[in-house]
This record gives structure tokens, C-alpha cells and sequence, in this order.
């Protein structure tokens, strides 16, 4: 019965595939993921596969909350929820090494730009940071470093967030990791090396939540937050803008899109894969890149 049904299955390949208007390339290259240079997931971990759901759906930026917890760097969004086989090395940093290993030194097949990880540190910063640092100078090969010399780009870019000690970061000599600015950085004398990235809550500056058209005095600074932090070398996110699937959403995704933010913000992996996919002429064009620190 098998080795008909095998047979039946040849034929069927052999007359109808000819003429199908699909070929296997195709088929294939549907397959295929694309990285999209905008999708950061926020809250990365609460997917079912940590890092490998964000992968399947082309993202190149993902976040993890972290907690010092004796001694081990523990992912979870809150103190009660750690679990001691949920470490930053296990979900995160050793599968990443995987897919940069497998790829030719990328995270994706031929992905020539950086993929962002983002550590939200919860608990106490100086300490936390420090165990931060040591377990990334394990993987400092796919990493990109911050040295005397300048940024040494790798695969993997590390961005420190939460409880950031920026006093420790700048003094270090060296670094696997670079400090995620807020507002009160936006366009002060900074080296884009030390934070290369202005993030914050978008409902602390805009009172717009995708409701009707945007004004135009939001639109305004939001376009200039945008431009001037690109002249200074450095990217831009927000966070808590609105993550329904519906027309606000959607709204708030295109303005951000037209406006020139790095990074989009979701949960919704499989909604921001399809937005992005239909509306952003080219998904996999970095906006900017680190050149150290710029003149006033």
C-alpha cells in the first residue's frame, strides 16, 4: 500500500507540476524568512520559544528583562516568576552564538547588519550590570565591543536598559554593551558610542494614540526627535504605544514607519511581521551606524 501510494505520488508530481505556475525555487524562497531591521520584540521571553519565536518572524531586535539572583542572571518580567533554568546565557546568549555559528557569523543567512539584544536589568544596577559584563565577555566574539580604539561591530549588539549604571558604563575601558538613552539624553553633548539609541514611554510625550489623524504639532516633534537623533548617530524607540491588532495600531505603526523610527515596538510578532512586510519599502535597510563621537 505504501509503495502505491509512493508511486501515486510520483505521477501526480510528474504530469501536474509542469505546468503549475509554482516552482520549487519558489516554494523555497517563500520559506524563507526576511529580517526586518525595525521589529524589536518587546518582552521577548514571555513567547512560548524565547529568541526562536522573534527568529521565525524575521525580527532583528529583541528585549529581556533580567534579575541578579544569586549569583545567576535570571529572565523573567517580575522578581517572583524567576525560574533557575531560565538564565540570560541559556535563552538568549548560547543560541545566539548557534545561529551566528550556523550562518557564517550572522544571526541570519547573509544578514550584514546587527542584531539587537536588549537587556532590561530589573534588579540592583551596579551589581547586576557587573555579572552582566562578565558573563558577555564569554561571548565576545559575536559581540560588538566598545574599546580605546572605537567600536569593534560584531553580530550581536548588546544595549543596557532598565536600572542602567551609566557612571560604571562610562568609565569602562571596555565594553560589550552600550547604555540605552532616555528623552533627557535626546540631543546632548554625547558620544553615540556610550548610547547609541533614545528610547522612551511614548505617553510621556504624546498625548496621540492613533485615534483620527495625528497633529500636526505632535507629528512636528516627533519628526525631530527622529532627525536630530539621526544626526547625532543615534537610533530611536518607544515603548507603550498601542499593541491591539486594529485601525489605532496600525496608525501608530505607519506614522512611526514615515517618520524614520528604528525601532517598532509589539508583542503581536506575527502582526508586525505582516505590517512591516506590506509597508516598509526596504525592511533590511539599517537607518544608521555608530561613528563615534560627534562634533558640536
Amino acid at each position: 500500500m505504501k509503495r502505491w501510494r509512493l508511486m501515486m505520488t510520483l505521477l501526480f508530481a510528474a504530469l501536474v507540476l509542469p505546468f503549475s505556475n509554482v516552482s520549487a525555487a519558489a516554494v523555497e524562497e517563500k520559506q524563507k524568512v526576511v529580517p526586518l531591521v525595525k521589529a524589536h520584540a518587546h518582552n521577548d521571553y514571555e513567547h512560548n520559544r524565547p529568541l526562536y519565536d522573534a527568529l521565525g518572524h524575521g525580527f532583528t531586535s529583541v528585549e529581556s528583562d533580567v534579575w541578579l539572583v544569586d549569583g545567576k542572571l535570571l529572565v523573567a518580567h517580575d522578581r517572583e516568576d524567576v525560574n533557575p533554568d531560565r538564565t540570560l546565557e541559556s535563552l538568549y546568549l548560547k543560541p545566539l552564538l548557534e545561529e551566528v555559528k550556523k550562518n557564517g557569523g550572522a544571526v541570519y543567512p547573509g544578514y550584514e547588519h546587527e542584531f539587537i539584544l536588549w537587556i532590561d536589568i530589573k534588579s540592583e544596577g551596579v551589581e547586576t550590570y557587573q555579572a552582566i559584563h562578565n558573563e558577555l565577555r564569554n561571548f565576545q566574539n559575536m559581540l560588538t565591543r566598545y574599546t580605546p580604539a572605537g567600536v569593534k561591530p560584531g553580530a550581536v549588539t548588546v544595549y543596557i536598559s532598565g536600572n542602567r549604571p551609566r557612571e560604571v558604563m562610562e568609565n569602562q575601558k571596555v565594553r560589550y554593551a552600550a547604555y540605552d538613552g532616555r528623552m533627557s539624553d535626546f540631543d546632548t553633548d554625547v558620544s553615540n558610542e556610550l548610547i547609541p539609541v533614545i528610547s522612551d514611554n511614548w505617553t510621556k510625550h504624546f498625548t496621540w494614540m492613533g485615534v483620527g489623524e495625528m497633529p500636526e504639532i505632535e507629528k512636528e516633534k516627533l519628526n525631530h526627535i527622529v532627525s536630530t537623533s539621526h544626526e547625532n548617530g543615534q537610533k530611536v524607540r518607544f515603548w507603550a504605544t498601542p499593541d491591539l491588532p486594529g485601525p489605532q495600531r496600525e496608525t501608530i505603526w505607519t506614522e512611526l514607519l514615515n517618520a524614520g523610527v528604528d525601532f517598532i515596538n509589539t508583542d503581536d510578532l506575527a502582526g508586525l511581521q505582516e505590517f512591516l512586510l506590506e509597508n516598509d519599502p526596504e525592511p533590511t535597510t539599517p537607518i544608521i551606524s555608530l561613528e563615534g563621537k560627534r562634533d558640536k
